[in-house]
């Protein structure tokens, strides 16, 4: 009886949800969308059937609600992966400059803007036999790899080697950025651990105890834009060794990571305008 129920409740979901009229399941959504997403954490039995019936803002279509289904069917056949950005607003989402690169790409981004959602997404994994990835992680893939891009990092190294000195422990490692385009440099997450927008949740719930969240916060990776005017000059002058660079180097980087430090990310910077904040720490005179 139970089963039958449930594919019942799934087969009258989906017929509302495959209606011409999509105010239908847009009602629906906004008075039932938690639950599904709650749905896919705690029933993973029926991960398959609920997967298809959520929905998300993405960086195509920041006024419209899509589904996993629409995101495939509008994917390159050279895409690999669904990508997405959790943080806490919509606002939040569109500014980050993890998604520089792939909108230059063209690639679309889903937009993870309630808390439950990273967590739903988390679960699920896979959709479609396509992997679900964080883009303000490190080591992002977006499978453009050639051999220009291997001697640009080999061209940097020193730089970077240099800014992970003066940065000491604050970060793990500094490397050449694949998502900036037009930033000069971000803090990313480690691979494993928490995202910036998890380590913000987790901090709220624990009402600013922070010491039980070591063991899961994630690692600070700095990465820098090798295309950006000032990492170029900067690398011009260091390796020139000009007196005054280290002080113009050191003081760009530990104002930005400062402003970041909490959060790791930019996607869940508290400042009341993070962009125009950034600009000044990274503009030189």
């Amino acid at each position: 009886m139970r089963k039958r129920l449930v594919r019942k409740t799934f087969d009258m979901i989906q017929d509302i949800a495959d209606k011409d009229n999509k105010e239908d399941y847009k009602k629906f959504w906004e008075s039932f969308g938690k639950f599904m997403k709650l749905g896919c954490i705690e029933d993973s039995g029926n991960q398959k059937r609920l997967a298809p019936l959520l929905r998300f803002y993405s960086s195509k279509n920041e006024t419209d609600l899509i589904s996993l289904d629409q995101y495939v069917e509008n994917m390159p056949e050279t895409q690999k992966a669904i990508y997405y950005i959790a943080t806490d607003s919509l606002q939040s989402a569109k500014t980050a400059p993890f998604l520089e690169k792939l909108l230059q790409k063209d690639i679309e981004v889903l937009y993870l803007i309630e808390p439950i959602d990273e967590v739903a997404i988390q679960n699920l994994q896979t959709y479609k036999e396509k992997k679900f990835v964080d883009i303000s992680k490190e080591d992002l893939e977006l499978g453009d790899e050639d051999e220009d891009k291997e001697e640009t990092k080999q061209e940097y190294t020193l730089l970077c080697d240099w800014i992970k000195q003066q940065l000491g422990d604050k970060v793990a490692k500094v490397q050449i950025s694949k998502r900036l385009s037009s930033s000069p440099c971000v803090l990313v997450s480690g691979k494993f651990g928490w995202s910036a927008n998890m380590e913000r949740l987790m901090k709220a719930q624990t009402l600013g105890d922070t010491s039980s969240l070591e063991f899961m916060r994630g690692r600070r990776i700095f990465e820098i834009n090798p295309d950006h005017p000032i990492v170029k000059d900067l690398s011009v002058r260091y390796l020139q060794s000009l007196q005054f660079i280290p002080i113009c180097c050191c003081s760009i980087t530990n104002v930005y990571f400062v402003n970041n430090n909490r959060l790791l990310a930019r996607t869940s910077l508290r400042a009341p305008k993070p962009r125009g904040q950034l600009s000044c720490c990274t503009r030189l005179p």
